[in-house]
């Protein structure tokens, strides 16, 4: 019964901590790729990243380069299909060191 207790709780904390961090919208980053470090806000830009759709803006490192053209390349040579869309992005914020996409009624900052 003890070790079910230890469980539980082990499971609320993680629970507890995976809502409380900040919402960090947009594709996963690529190491080689786009550079979504910051220190402040305005270090941060919206750009169009791409993705198997077309355009895709979302925030980035405002001196990133970004490459659309190679992502939608890449999509076609292995026939990969993606969920269509994007978040309307109203500005960029810096999170934990992390450019991040505020939304409408984030309090985006312009």
């Amino acid at each position: 019964m003890r070790t079910f207790i230890v469980l539980l709780a082990l499971q609320l904390i993680a629970c507890a901590t995976a809502t409380s961090a900040p919402r960090l919208l947009g594709p996963p980053i690529k190491a080689d790729a786009v550079d979504y470090s910051c220190a402040t806000d305005a270090d941060c830009a919206i750009k169009d990243i791409g993705n198997c759709c077309g355009s895709y803006p979302t925030c980035v490192n405002q001196a990133s380069p970004t490459f659309p053209d190679k992502v939608r390349e890449e999509c076609a040579k292995n026939h990969t299909a993606g969920v269509c869309g994007h978040p309307d992005v109203k500005g960029c914020s810096c999170i934990e060191g992390r450019c991040s996409n505020v939304l409408e009624g984030d309090g985006a900052k312009h």
